[in-house]
């Protein structure tokens, strides 16, 4: 009993550790950042540091967030939910380097909670930006750049994921709306999305012709999300099926053109893995805050760990890919201002961070 309880005594004094340790400076001149640029950076990082970060470890155990509907409105308040939309919709109008340096920044104080924020501020809110029609815009990003509403995206099926031809869910056209039948999985905000970008079948032939995206609302006849997942991992970034049943779509709620679906997809693919790589940079950035703060204040053998040559070295590495990764995708995130974005330099930022 007495090792139980030193265990839960350990474990309580390393919690508090986690949320106390000091965090690394960040250069920013050495990445070529602009004073607003970094002036950004500090503004988010102080943000999500005060009301995000002493919440993690509690987030990830318990796999809830209760706050997270007024989290959502603070981000909305703070102009994080439409860094990329235009100001005339409630946005910020600023680029995708800005938009990679706030994941970051949120990724680094939650890693799960910054995987939901990708989720709505780049696969959703980007996707409406770029493909939506006025009368679209106009409707669905106020609140979603708010914070009033969360969203998400759904593309992937049991059977069909990175497969994107072979999804199931099917819909089918009638006069002035669609009918939709199937179900999604491992949806990022599905319990809690209020709105939803979703793409369906709606040609018989297995083509670029045959995928149409739409414009889900949570409130919708035939639609439901299944209850929140239990994960290994990204615990209290909400996950679940999401399950259609005649579920009926108005026309006007077609992202993009009909039966062009692939090209709505295709078209985000790009950006939303770079703004998304910014997660793997937070969380690099967090390890290295905890560690190299560990580092300097473990005592073993008369001296402080840090002082040891083979530690010196591994924090040498980590600080080093870290630069590296960060340089590499902040270069990628300028160069989208030149239209030079292409899906074989994105492709890399996966094959890095997996690696």
């Amino acid at each position: 009993m007495s090792l139980w309880k030193n265990l839960r005594s350990r474990l309580s004094q390393l919690q508090l550790a986690v949320r106390c340790y000091r965090k690394l400076p960040i250069n920013d001149h050495l990445f070529g950042l602009n004073e607003d640029q970094i002036a950004l950076r500090k503004s988010v990082f102080e943000f999500v540091q005060q009301k995000l970060a002493p919440f993690a470890s509690e987030i990830d155990e318990k796999n809830d967030f209760n706050n997270l509907r007024k989290f959502w409105k603070e981000l909305g308040e703070h102009g994080l939910l439409g860094i990329t939309a235009p100001v005339e919709f409630g946005g910020s109008g600023l680029s995708y380097l800005e938009h990679v340096i706030a994941m970051e920044e949120v990724s680094r104080a939650s890693g799960s909670i910054g995987l939901s924020y990708g989720a709505h501020s780049n696969l959703c809110v980007n996707q409406i930006v770029r493909n939506g029609s006025k009368k679209q815009k106009e409707q669905y990003l106020p609140k979603l750049i708010s914070g009033e509403h969360i969203g998400a995206l759904a593309m992937s099926e049991v059977n069909a994921g990175s497969d994107v031809l072979s999804m199931k869910l099917q819909a089918v056209e009638k006069s002035d709306h669609y009918v939709l039948n199937g179900s999604k999985f491992w949806i990022t905000n599905g319990p809690d999305a209020d709105v939803v970008i979703v793409y369906a079948k709606t040609g018989k032939k297995k083509s670029n012709y045959g995928v149409t995206a739409f414009i889900v609302e949570k409130q919708f006849n035939g639609f439901k999300s299944s209850p929140k997942f239990t994960k290994l991992g990204m615990r209290g970034s909400n996950t679940s099926e999401l399950i259609f049943d005649e579920c009926i779509v108005p026309r006007e709620n077609v992202l993009g053109e009909p039966e062009k679906g692939i090209y709505v997809l295709m078209t985000g693919l790009d950006s939303e893995r770079l703004v998304l790589s910014g997660g793997p940079l937070g969380l690099m950035q967090a390890a290295c805050d905890f560690s190299f703060d560990y580092a300097h204040h473990r005592n073993a053998f008369g001296n402080k760990i840090a002082s040891f040559q083979l530690i010196q070295a591994k924090m040498a590495d980590m600080y080093t890919t870290l630069c590296a990764c960060r340089s590499y995708i902040y270069g990628i995130a300028r160069s989208t201002a030149n239209a030079n974005l292409t899906n074989k330099v994105t492709a890399l930022f996966q094959t890095n961070f997996n690696a």
